[in-house]
């Protein structure tokens, strides 16, 4: 199965948060599964990193990059295809970030692993 991570998500997975769920756990750590992060999520760390809003353990750009490495992640760039899928998602949730990950996700038939209650009123797959 191929899974985005929110970015909330890959933050915890890479921190070891207690935040994160067993299962989303489960299917993240699974060899079989195929496991995305977007260059939105990307592009959103360095943004909050940059404003304080969260704390990595090094500059954001080792940080990403040695994450997808150590956990052998996928990159999902972003597409014309993508963002002109946003066109097509009702107005329920305005943070851009997310709108993009959801289009990226029906775009590219993908599952998003979130806690986001806002995209599970989308009609796309989540975990």
């Amino acid at each position: 199965m191929k899974y985005l991570l929110d970015t909330h998500i890959f933050i915890r997975w890479t921190l070891n948060h207690p935040g994160l769920s067993d299962r989303a756990a489960e299917i993240i750590s699974d060899p079989d599964n195929l496991i995305y992060v977007s260059s939105a999520s990307t592009w959103e760390i360095v943004i909050k990193s940059s404003v304080g809003k969260i704390v990595l353990p090094e500059s954001p750009e080792n940080f990403i990059w040695n994450q997808i490495d150590i956990n052998d992640f996928n990159i999902l760039n972003i597409k014309v295809a993508h963002t002109l899928g946003v066109l097509a998602l009702p107005m329920i949730h305005k943070d851009p970030f997310d709108r993009i990950l959801i289009a990226q996700a029906k775009s590219e038939n993908m599952i998003i692993i979130t806690d986001d209650a806002l995209i599970k009123q989308y009609d796309v797959k989540v975990l």
